[in-house]
């Protein structure tokens, strides 16, 4: 039980980390209006996975991946400076759709309310 909720700790201090160096240090463009919706970490904690969404902008996917790949080591680097872990996890960031799901549910409701 303890591992559980080690990890929902972990989780919850690099998403708040991540977020704040994507808010004050990283100045990566292909990051800006980037938001960090959630955090997984592993139960070895080896491994975090790393969800955001995009705000309006209009870069793609593949470029927001791009900038958090040329920003990871500095990032990891900075979360081993921050957290006191043994081993800083690896970063994987993956993109949430839940949010554009959402949207999609509520053009529909919106859509049949219409009419």
């Amino acid at each position: 039980m303890s591992g559980v909720k080690r990890t929902n700790r972990v989780s919850g201090l690099i998403q708040a980390e991540v977020s704040d160096l994507l808010l004050k240090k990283i100045k990566d463009p292909r990051l800006s209006l980037v938001t960090i919706t959630g955090v997984k970490v592993s139960s070895d904690l080896k491994i975090a996975r790393i969800y955001f969404c995009m705000g309006s902008s209009k870069r793609s996917q593949e470029e927001v991946l791009a900038g958090f790949k040329s920003a990871v080591g500095f990032m990891r680097r900075e979360l081993g400076h921050h957290l006191k872990l043994r081993y800083v996890p690896a970063l994987a960031f993956y993109y949430d759709d839940s949010f554009d799901y959402g949207n999609h549910i509520e053009r529909i409701l919106r859509d049949l309310h219409d009419k």
